[in-house]
């Protein structure tokens, strides 16, 4: 089973943005997923318009609530999950491969052969 998990990488903020300081106006995100030893990744940046309303100041900000502005401002949460599964199915089950030239002989390793020291008399 794929584990997707996604999480904020960093923050961009505008020192002062009229009477509010540290006011986010850029995230960047990455989501990853796993499964057994395969893996894949989309990543990306979402900016924001500075904020009407109420106001988060930036040391109460959570990961989840970044994200949910994130997913209210352009990011396609269900299409970038379906493309880091998709990288992780392609792994497990190549859409396409790349078999040897049938017109090239394989190149046969022989096995080292080993000679024992034999004492001197």
């Amino acid at each position: 089973m794929i584990t997707l998990s996604w999480i904020i990488e960093r923050l961009l903020v505008k020192p002062t943005e009229g009477s509010e300081t540290n006011v986010v106006i850029t995230a960047d995100w990455r989501c990853n997923g796993t499964q057994d030893q395969y893996s894949g990744t989309c990543y990306g940046s979402c900016s924001f318009q500075p904020p009407t309303g109420e106001f988060t100041p930036y040391p109460d900000l959570t990961q989840e609530q970044v994200l949910g502005w994130c997913y209210a401002n352009g990011v396609d949460k269900t299409a970038i999950e379906a493309n880091v599964t998709q990288q992780i199915n392609d792994q497990i089950n190549p859409p396409v491969i790349a078999p040897p030239l049938p017109w090239v002989k394989p190149v046969v390793v022989a096995e080292p052969v080993v000679i024992a020291d034999s004492p001197v008399a």
